[in-house]
């Protein structure tokens, strides 16, 4: 079993998102870009592996979905929607207009002290603030951690 393709995903979220391109996938889901037709706005939707959803359950899943939800910081993306169709799990966030660290380090090279610093502080404070609620991220690398408006 394979994560849905953008055809599959139509029938799982068309009533409420357009599904308009595949913005990358990694080892546990697929981030497709996505418009919110009932709050007409930009989304990403995480959609879960689903050979992973069989390996961890959907119960583990759905129970960190509710954690996600809970959590209100300004250096955390909040949790929109959630759901499942046909064992597929998604969950929908904003969709960022800026860049990963990956990105920022791969085009511009090694960090300023100052501006390193400041990303290190400001992702340091929202897992500090996860791991008080009970929430544990597990994938912290360049590719999640991302960069807009200054922060």
């Amino acid at each position: 079993m394979t994560s849905p393709s953008p055809d599959r995903i139509g029938s799982v979220v068309a009533d409420r998102y357009e599904i308009r391109a595949l913005l990358g996938e990694g080892g546990m889901a697929r981030v497709y870009a996505a418009h919110d037709r009932k709050h007409d706005r930009q989304v990403a939707i995480k959609m879960l592996r689903a050979e992973l959803t069989v390996a961890l359950g959907t119960d583990r899943f759905l129970r960190e979905i509710r954690i996600a939800a809970r959590l209100t910081h300004p250096h955390i993306l909040p949790l929109y929607d959630s759901g499942e169709d046909q064992g597929a799990l998604y969950y929908v966030m904003p969709l960022i207009e800026g860049e990963s660290l990956r990105e920022r380090l791969a085009s511009h090279g090694p960090l300023p002290l100052l501006e390193a610093s400041r990303i290190t502080h400001e992702v340091a404070e929202a897992l500090t603030y996860a791991h008080e609620q009970g929430f544990v991220h597990r994938d912290i690398k360049p590719d999640n951690i991302m960069l807009a408006r200054g922060h």
